[in-house]
């Protein structure tokens, strides 16, 4: 019996908030997943990640195959014991990455052969093997591998790539096979042409998965273009599904994805901004390089309860981000991510309340 169950509990408009049931944890929806590239939330504690409010993050399978490879994670107990996080763990299946390789990459049929960024040598990823991999790391949420076809492809090059990433998606729905503890995610793809998004869609349905992503946005083509392409694919998914967006976002779109149903999210831009001295907060987003930080006493963000904001002042962030300070990258990868987990908790009582609709759209 399937241990892993989607429960709505309220919607407002399109929205919806709910739990997904898995047997590491219920999942508060909507939800954003930290990304942990390679067995780590960058700059991040596992206990500190838990802290900010996440209960899911996102392995990334392309990284973990290449070191230390998953076959020696398997043995050294699985993901999770690795890195000693015990909640629920997502991991993609590796495509998009290999697919941003375009000069170290061949695609067939049976996959795709590509060059390793780290060391040259040669390895090949199939939907067999990308399953096998995401089963070894003991992933509780598998995705298919597709072909993330890239921005500016023609009708006609994304037509050819979404019947491929289809054929894929069925093989990968065999090599996953029945595991009752985990689930497996199929990915709609069809760039900005909402025919083919509707096909893709279709076809996945017949496949049958556990939810349903949303792939190929957030790749260059605009926000307007991605809320468009939501507004004609998310009808055609079942609403007992989770819908997971990949790779937005933004904190707005992230707003407007909710507002069209979608459940769950990942980006690695709250980390790789934090690395970068950018902190999200509520009046804006702020470079700590800038030098007029240097005198400022306050707080990075007055209604922001994360050790950043709590302990340390604008002043001595921006010191420490101008210095390169490894504090620098730990404190505002921390406050990043709670702002992102605050903002999903306000999300969520929103449209509890009933009033997500109205507060977001007259934002």
């Amino acid at each position: 019996m399937k241990e892993f169950r989607f429960e709505i509990q309220a919607t407002d408009g399109l929205a919806r908030t709910g739990i997904l049931h898995t047997p590491r944890g219920s999942i508060r929806t909507p939800a954003f997943m930290p990304v942990g590239t390679a067995g780590t939330v960058k700059a991040m504690l596992p206990q500190s990640v838990r802290e900010t409010g996440a209960d899911i993050i996102l392995g990334n399978t392309y990284h973990l195959m290449l070191r230390p490879g998953a076959e020696r994670i398997s043995r050294l107990g699985g993901l999770h014991k690795f890195m000693d996080w015990q909640r629920p763990i997502l991991t993609d299946s590796g495509g998009f990455q290999v697919m941003s390789l375009a000069s170290l990459r061949k695609i067939t049929e049976e996959g795709v052969r590509f060059q390793s960024h780290i060391d040259g040598h040669v390895e090949f990823l199939s939907p067999e093997r990308a399953m096998e991999i995401q089963r070894l790391l003991g992933s509780d949420i598998q995705m298919v591998l597709d072909e993330c076809p890239a921005f500016g492809a023609t009708e006609l090059e994304i037509e050819k790539s979404l019947a491929l990433s289809m054929r894929w998606a069925v093989r990968s729905k065999i090599a996953f096979g029945e595991q009752a503890s985990h689930a497996c995610f199929g990915i709609v793809q069809g760039g900005v042409f909402p025919h083919l998004r509707a096909r893709s869609a279709a076809q996945l349905l017949e496949i049958g998965f556990d939810g349903y992503a949303v792939g190929g946005l957030a790749v260059g083509e605009g926000q307007s273009a991605m809320f468009e392409t939501l507004d004609a694919t998310l009808p055609h998914l079942p609403s007992n599904r989770p819908r997971y967006l990949m790779g937005v976002g933004k904190p707005d779109d992230i707003v407007g994805a909710v507002l069209r149903g979608v459940d769950m999210f990942d980006c690695v831009l709250p980390t790789r901004s934090g690395r970068n001295g950018q902190a999200f907060t509520r009046s804006g987003a702020l470079n700590l390089k800038n030098a007029r930080f240097a005198d400022d006493e306050g707080p990075l963000d007055s209604d922001c309860n994360c050790p950043a904001c709590r302990r340390f002042s604008r002043a001595y962030l921006h010191h420490v981000v101008k210095s390169n300070e490894i504090i620098a990258a730990m404190l505002l990868t921390w406050h990043n991510l709670v702002y992102y987990q605050d903002l999903m908790e306000r999300l969520r009582q929103e449209i509890a309340t009933g009033t997500v609709t109205k507060i977001r759209k007259n934002s």
